[in-house]
């Protein structure tokens, strides 16, 4: 089978005035579609580098990227915009929720650019809230929930446009261990139905869901291996029943 990404000797170089910074070295690397991948390294690692590369959020200085068998490397803005759009749900540490908007018009909004009718993507967004546990909080708006709702309405709009791909760059880094546990277990539900999950993360207990580890050290990645200790949650049920 085909992987769902790879990469093939990327290499990002910046330009900071007469210096070069060169961020990603000489990285090679094939996901699986279903895999649940942690990005791991120290500040300056490079892996918020990959994760923009990944996410069509950049273009790298040379090497190959390859999604689902198309080379986006290449590509210019307004492709790079329509491959985003279609294949990869994003999910930040902020949450970037519009403030004035509600849960569901949040989740909605990508919608918009796909050319879904106004009934057909309020449905939508409600199937969504309602799988991360939030179908009773549709319209609030982002001041009105918590830390750990504001990340499952970031969740859901990930979710709305049914990628294949979905990255999340510390997606618990500013929620505390009991919301980090809660919207880990949504991430492997999420895993379970068959989503490929890209995750950047410094926190080992958080890298510990995912069934893969790379590790990246300068550039480079310094060790890619299987997660022997992969942390689940028993009952599946359990897992996503609203408080």
């Amino acid at each position: 089978m085909d992987p769902i990404i790879s990469v093939r000797e990327l290499r990002k170089t910046y330009i900071m005035g007469t210096t070069q910074v060169h961020a990603l070295k000489t990285i090679d690397i094939d996901i699986q579609k279903n895999e649940f991948v942690a990005l791991m390294g120290p500040s300056g690692s490079g892996k918020s580098t990959l994760m923009n590369l990944l996410g069509c959020l950049d273009t790298p200085t040379s090497g190959d990227y390859f999604l689902n068998g198309t080379n986006v490397s290449t590509m210019v803005d307004s492709e790079l915009a329509e491959v985003r759009n279609k294949e990869i749900g994003f999910v930040f540490q902020t949450f970037n929720l519009l403030p004035r908007l509600s849960a569901l018009e949040n989740v909605a909004l990508p919608l918009v650019y796909a050319g879904m009718s106004k009934s057909a993507r309020r449905e939508r967004a409600q199937e969504v809230l309602t799988n991360v546990g939030l179908g009773d909080r549709v319209d609030h708006k982002p001041n009105e929930l918590s830390g750990g709702q504001r990340q499952r309405v970031a969740v859901a709009r990930a979710l709305v446009n049914r990628p294949s791909i979905i990255l999340a760059d510390e997606p618990t880094g500013n929620l505390d261990t009991k919301t980090s546990i809660e919207i880990m277990e949504i991430f492997e539900k999420i895993h379970a139905l068959g989503n490929t999950i890209i995750l950047v993360t410094h926190e080992p207990d958080i890298a510990e869901h995912a069934h893969r580890i790379v590790r990246l050290r300068d550039g480079l990645v310094e060790k890619d291996e299987i997660n022997q200790n992969v942390v689940t949650v028993d009952n599946p049920e359990h897992r996503y029943r609203q408080e």
